[in-house]
């Protein structure tokens, strides 16, 4: 028996065809080619129908996490298909699960037949073309719609985010704002055609990789050469690095050819996934904007004479999200209040703040608003 329709796919189904008919459009208008196939609302519906009531169920015990890509055999590359296609179905789905829960790769969903409204699962890929629909099952419930920008390795562009019954979607023209960080901007994918650097770049791998390892930390971004930010720690410093640590900043001063190599993207990562994993030590770690390590395990004081944060101004870059102002404790706690204190104190820093149940807040001095301003980007980030 088919579960009963989960009314958020229906809800959202004609929004996201809309966004990716329009996108298509776009990318066409400026000559950009092999391209993926816009999904059309019915399409959607189902696919996200089929997906969420996947996440409720249990293979063996283990929670299933799935990747669905909307795009024919022939547009992925070289993919893996089946001798024969099967239903788009949630027991398919959970029994396919444990084949593609590793990152990278996804099921790939396409009609029976052209014109056909019969949708089937027909095998697994690793490649993708540009702004191809990717449906992506994180939790139970949660669920994340995003599409590659390119064919290159690196964060998609979420979408919306769908949990329960509950439907964010985000809202691109956040970055307009006069006073957005420019990791914010590169993370709603304004980044290409606004961002002068390689830095919004790594910051956003920073955020997914403290994120991804589920402790929950703290990670200050503090100006190259000067040592003002020391005035917000407490001394000393339980693990100052001395000298500063410098492989990530290596790694980012190599020339583009460099950078294009397997070998730097594997070094890449690991020197990211390092450094994201010292967030997850009691305290703070700190790097300055030219990526060399500081130190970690930094437990924040407030700056003498400084005056002690008692509000933020939080947003959410969601459609229809709505500013408030609330006492920083009310973001999670202590990490939280540390965070927005040492940014009050040093308003040139930001401060990452990954939280255990996978919120994430970006704390960064708002010269628009005369106060800390916390970003919350989780929605990003998935």
């Amino acid at each position: 028996m088919r579960p009963p329709a989960y009314p958020a796919a229906r809800a959202i189904a004609g929004t996201l065809e809309a966004y990716f008919v329009s996108h298509l459009a776009e990318a066409q208008q400026r000559g950009r080619q092999q391209l993926a196939p816009a999904p059309d609302a019915a399409a959607i519906e189902a696919i996200v129908d089929a997906a969420f009531w996947a996440s409720l169920r249990r293979e063996e015990g283990y929670v299933p996490k799935i990747s669905l890509a909307f795009l024919p055999p022939e547009q992925a590359g070289q993919p893996l298909t089946f001798d024969h296609r099967f239903p788009l179905s949630p027991d398919v789905l959970s029994r396919l699960a444990p084949a593609v829960e590793r990152p990278g790769i996804h099921l790939g969903v396409w009609r029976e037949h052209d014109g056909s409204s019969d949708l089937r699962v027909w095998g697994t890929t690793r490649s993708i073309p540009k702004l191809c629909f990717v449906l992506e099952v994180i939790e139970p419930g949660l669920l994340v719609v995003k599409y590659r920008r390119g064919q290159e390795q690196g964060k998609y562009v979420n979408v919306a985010v769908l949990k329960g019954d509950q439907i964010k979607m985000v809202d691109q023209t956040g970055s307009v704002l006069p006073d957005c960080p420019e990791l914010i901007t590169s993370l709603l994918d304004f980044g290409g055609r606004t961002s002068k650097s390689d830095s919004v770049n790594v910051l956003v791998q920073l955020s997914v990789s403290m994120r991804a390892h589920a402790r929950g930390g703290s990670l200050l971004v503090v100006p190259h050469g000067k040592d003002s930010w020391q005035k917000s720690i407490l001394q000393p410093v339980s693990y100052l690095v001395t000298p500063p640590f410098p492989e990530l900043a290596d790694l980012m001063r190599k020339d583009p050819i460099e950078k294009s190599l397997p070998t730097w993207q594997e070094a890449f990562i690991d020197a990211v996934d390092a450094i994201a994993g010292l967030t997850a030590v009691d305290g703070a770690a700190l790097i300055s904007d030219q990526y060399e390590l500081l130190a970690f395990g930094a437990k924040i004081g407030r700056r003498d004479g400084g005056a002690q944060v008692d509000q933020v101004v939080v947003t959410e870059p969601v459609v229809d999200g709505m500013a408030t102002v609330v006492h920083p404790l009310e973001l999670g706690g202590t990490r939280h209040l540390s965070a927005a204190q040492f940014v009050q104190d040093q308003p040139d820093s930001v401060a990452l703040v990954a939280s255990v149940d996978g919120r994430f807040t970006i704390f960064a001095w708002s010269p628009c608003e005369h106060m800390v301003h916390a970003h919350r980007v989780e929605a990003l980030l998935m």
